[in-house]
């Protein structure tokens, strides 16, 4: 994919997610799993504490070494809606494409160095990203 297909691909998703955790909002939750709205919630902390942090990090250090998070719930949400949560992404996704659209080619070359993954660039990030989003689209559309 093309730099400009991945950041649409990206910039899509709440438009994707949200019909999507709408439809299933009436849905019965098994034990231990998270519904829409907290998966919205988990969206928002990952857009924050991971993709933020390490588009910040591979542009202001010199290959950041990146370790695996997995973050819960984003906080401060707990009696919000589901579409307050579901406009809340939207938001914070959108700030993360506006990150993104303010990389040159330089920057978009540039990378670091994740325990898991070994070394990724921006555009292998994004595609971190996007399976991340396709596995939680999956969760609540199953």
């Amino acid at each position: 994919m093309s730099r400009d297909e991945l950041v649409e691909m990206f910039a899509g998703f709440p438009s994707r997610f949200g019909p999507a955790a709408t439809a299933a909002a009436g849905r019965s939750i098994p034990a231990g799993e998270w519904g829409p709205a907290e998966i919205g919630r988990h969206l928002i902390a990952v857009e924050h504490e991971v993709w933020w942090t390490r588009f910040a990090s591979i542009v202001d250090e010199d290959e950041p070494q990146w370790a695996w998070m997995e973050p819960g719930l984003e906080p401060g949400l707990e009696d919000a809606t589901l579409d307050e949560v579901l406009a809340r992404h939207a938001e914070i996704r959108a700030r993360s494409v506006a990150i993104l659209d303010g990389f040159d080619e330089a920057a978009w070359a540039r990378t670091g160095v994740h325990a898991t993954y070994g070394r990724l660039d921006v555009a292998a990030l994004l595609r971190l990203a996007i399976d991340h989003d396709r596995e939680h689209l999956a969760s609540v559309t199953a």
